[in-house]
């Protein structure tokens, strides 16, 4: 997929993080380009969501600098990122198991005038409009990942490849520029993973919302990621298109144990 602009989206320069003596992130230089799934790659221990809390404000690097849409946001919290348009998932779902699907999707807008009591009293109507649009807003995205029909299902009652798809629906709520997704395919079959695939694609094909994907799960990465970055102990290891990860002998070493399964 191309991008339709030359400046990249996000870009990290010469990024470090410690713990200690030990590099988890170990000078990280690369680009995103915008209006495309950029996958990130690596074995265990490589880096790859250490990356992630740097890039999404939960840690801060120890040197280096990374900047969303041309400007720096290192020292920004995770809040800031956010409402900078930047959105994350984590490797574990996050829904609110005794709260409907649709509830879940409602709670996501920052700002709603119904959450300040004296607001609703002064001015109702104000109140009920927004709240309607929202509620528009949340069955419109529950219909882009094929969960409508489960709005008002509990949410900790849904399938593992059902929650990956109700925390995109949750991502999309807020509007981003760009969602980063932490093992999107964790936990998902093969037959949920498929549908995870088409959701994504959709979302920035339709949407215009670039995506930069952590992923164990070599198929999914493979079938929607161009270009893929690949890290190892901490530093990019190689950077290029699936077949040409997949060729790479580096790669096969480090990471797919030298064979191209």
């Amino acid at each position: 997929m191309n991008s339709k602009t030359n400046s990249p989206i996000l870009s990290l320069r010469n990024v470090r993080k410690y713990f200690g003596g030990i590099k988890a992130v170990d000078g990280v230089s690369f680009d995103v380009a915008p209006n495309c799934i950029t996958g990130l790659i690596g074995p265990n221990g490589a880096g790859k969501t250490t990356l992630f809390n740097l890039i999404s404000g939960f840690y801060k690097p120890d040197e280096g600098e990374i900047f969303f849409q041309g400007k720096r946001i290192d020292g920004l919290s995770l809040h800031q990122t956010f409402h900078k348009g930047l959105c994350r998932t984590f490797q574990i779902s996050r829904e609110l198991k005794l709260m409907t699907v649709l509830e879940n999707i409602m709670l996501v807008p920052p700002g709603q005038q119904g959450e300040k009591l004296l607001r609703t009293w002064l001015f109702p109507k104000a109140v009920r409009k927004q709240e309607g649009e929202l509620r528009e807003k949340a069955l419109s995205s529950l219909e882009s990942v094929n969960l409508l029909h489960l709005k008002d299902e509990y949410a900790g009652n849904l399938s593992g490849g059902q929650k990956r798809l109700l925390e995109l629906a949750r991502t999309m709520m807020a509007s981003p520029t760009m969602i980063m997704f932490d093992e999107p395919g964790a936990g998902v079959n093969p037959s949920e993973r498929r549908t995870l695939a088409s959701r994504i694609r959709e979302i920035v094909e339709t949407w215009g919302i670039t995506v930069l994907l952590i992923g164990h799960e070599m198929e999914l990465v493979m079938d929607v990621c161009s270009p893929i970055i690949v890290l190892d102990r901490g530093k990019v290891l190689t950077e290029g298109t699936p077949a040409e990860v997949r060729n790479d002998k580096r790669v096969l070493e480090v990471y797919l144990g030298g064979t191209t399964a």
